[in-house]
């Protein structure tokens, strides 16, 4: 089985992981979505050895670098890796009678489709309870603006890629959040430019 690896993940998987320890319960399940190379389920499950990691992706190769790191890792606290596709309007019912502590979904949104904000809140909205964390961490754009030129230069590189992607602005995230009866609770700063954002379920 194929291991992928990405620097970007290597770097940031400690800082995502300081984050998220005040942030999601110790105990409980934790779903990724959309877990790559599975470098941050594989840390998480280090870090957190009494919360159940539950990684996704949509995409085969992904999926196979998942269960490679998973078997390799042997934590009773990772679990295999599901097929997950937030654009699937029923993509909750892969997580039907769980109960699902916290959902956590890093550089995923500006990758993909813009359909995909509004699927990955309204599925969260059905998996959460109340009070229960959906955090999403990457790049954004605040009241329109970027922060660096590092960003703004990511940004059109992303939309001359697909012209379905680039970095989202926090406002619009926060409304689409809204409609699905989340409140934001916390934004945290992350280093390269990046923002740790925290929407609580209503």
């Amino acid at each position: 089985m194929k291991v992928l690896s990405s620097p970007a993940a290597e770097r940031n998987k400690g800082p995502i992981a300081d984050a998220l320890e005040h942030i999601v319960p110790p105990r409980g399940l934790l779903l990724e979505i959309a877990s790559g190379s599975g470098q941050h389920a594989e840390h998480f499950a280090e870090r957190f050895p009494e919360l159940v990691i539950q990684p996704s992706d949509p995409a085969e190769d992904a999926r196979v670098s998942l269960e490679a790191r998973r078997l390799a890792l042997g934590a009773r606290n990772l679990r295999a890796p599901l097929a997950i596709d937030v654009t699937d309007p029923r993509w909750e019912r892969s997580l039907e009678g769980e109960q699902v502590t916290a959902v956590l979904s890093i550089n995923m949104i500006h990758i993909a489709q813009a359909e995909a904000t509004p699927g990955l809140f309204r599925g969260a909205a059905a998996l959460l309870a109340a009070g229960s964390p959906c955090v999403l961490y990457g790049p954004f754009r605040f009241h329109g603006s970027f922060l660096a030129e590092s960003n703004a230069a990511f940004d059109a590189d992303l939309r001359r890629r697909d012209p379905r992607w680039g970095i989202r602005d926090v406002d619009e995230v926060t409304a689409v959040a809204a409609a699905a009866g989340f409140v934001r609770e916390e934004m945290v700063a992350m280093p390269a430019n990046n923002h740790v954002l925290v929407f609580r379920r209503s």
